[in-house]
């Protein structure tokens, strides 16, 4: 199906998890269309991934980070170093994943075929579109499984070719495909004071407010977490980030959202969070989670990429030529 070259670059988040980051570049490497970079971003590990990056049939190119700046910053990093790498004008895209996934030969594929298939129905190349991730028994990751966009604004609710392919408002960074030309047009990357969960919620749901995106079954990925689970499984004491993190969206992502998306979310948001306590197996945690999260979230705000990166001079460097290819393009 696909008519048009596109250049691929993917971007892997690793921390502590060689023996999977192995298992994740072994996966990359297999694809029936390989992406044209690779390029791995160690989050300041102490189980040798930089062996496993320099050892790797792959070879590809490393980004080490000297502190370790969460799932968010390590995106952020990563999708900095990868957009210095895009030749000019080409139709590229930003294949993100983190080192627990496991790509099935097809994945990129499928993704790309469904971009091309959305191109020839829609007139435009979809901002993002994501894969379907299973467990390691061949179960549907619920928390990795987005809704149907309701109501559809433009472009075709589904594809036909790419099977049960279906347009969404939200993508996790789970084998997610970033369309280059809708980070430039958006402006920004993943906040990286988001450090863990809802980063990559808040960034697809900027990036999809005008935008659209595929959620892809026929494209498929092993997500290799400890336990299978939803969003709304025990997250023992990682509950303050993503409490935190829901409240700083309200506070300042509010334009991700028409009104009844936010109030929707905001239902939502209550929903998890009960059946999070519900579940729980040492609810006073949760509730003291609930409380921290809540206070750091009123009384802070995200702070920028630029600053967060100060103690990264060359990563730094990087997310601030992003941000001028963003200016030249606005102008």
């Amino acid at each position: 199906m696909q008519t048009m070259r596109f250049f691929v670059v993917a971007v892997v988040v690793s921390y502590n998890r060689s023996k999977l980051l192995q298992e994740c570049l072994d996966g990359i490497s297999s694809q029936s269309r390989k992406p044209d970079q690779v390029l791995v971003v160690d989050n300041a590990s102490e189980d040798g991934p930089v062996d496993v990056v320099l050892s790797h049939s792959l070879k590809p190119d490393l980004v080490r980070l000297h502190h370790n700046m969460g799932g968010a910053g390590g995106f952020v990093a990563g999708m900095a170093a990868a957009l210095a790498k895009i030749p000019p004008r080409c139709e590229a895209y930003l294949w993100l994943m983190d080192d627990d996934v496991v790509p099935q030969p097809d994945a990129l594929s499928g993704l790309l075929d469904a971009a091309s298939e959305a191109h020839a129905d829609n007139g435009s190349w979809p901002a993002l579109l994501g894969s379907e991730a299973v467990w390691v028994d061949g179960r549907v990751h619920g928390m990795n499984k987005p809704r149907r966009r309701l109501p559809i604004r433009n472009g075709r609710p589904q594809l036909q070719v790419s099977a049960h392919a279906y347009q969404v408002r939200s993508l996790s960074f789970v084998s997610c495909l970033v369309n280059v030309r809708a980070i430039q047009a958006a402006g920004t990357l993943p906040r990286a004071a988001f450090f863990l969960w809802n980063d990559d919620f808040e960034y697809t749901s900027r990036l999809l407010k005008t935008g659209i995106g595929y959620y892809v079954p026929a494209s498929r990925v092993w997500h290799k977490t400890k336990v299978f689970g939803s969003s709304d499984a025990d997250p023992g004491s990682r509950f303050f980030y993503e409490v935190r993190n829901k409240i700083w969206m309200f506070r300042f992502s509010r334009g991700n959202f028409t009104t009844i998306e936010f109030l929707a979310l905001l239902v939502a948001t209550g929903r998890r969070w009960l059946l999070t306590f519900v579940r729980a197996h040492d609810r006073r945690q949760i509730l003291h989670c609930l409380s921290r999260g809540f206070k750091a979230g009123l009384a802070t705000r995200p702070s920028s990429n630029h600053d967060l990166f100060a103690r990264e001079p060359e990563v730094q460097a990087l997310i601030d030529r992003a941000d001028q290819g963003r200016q030249a393009v606005i102008r």
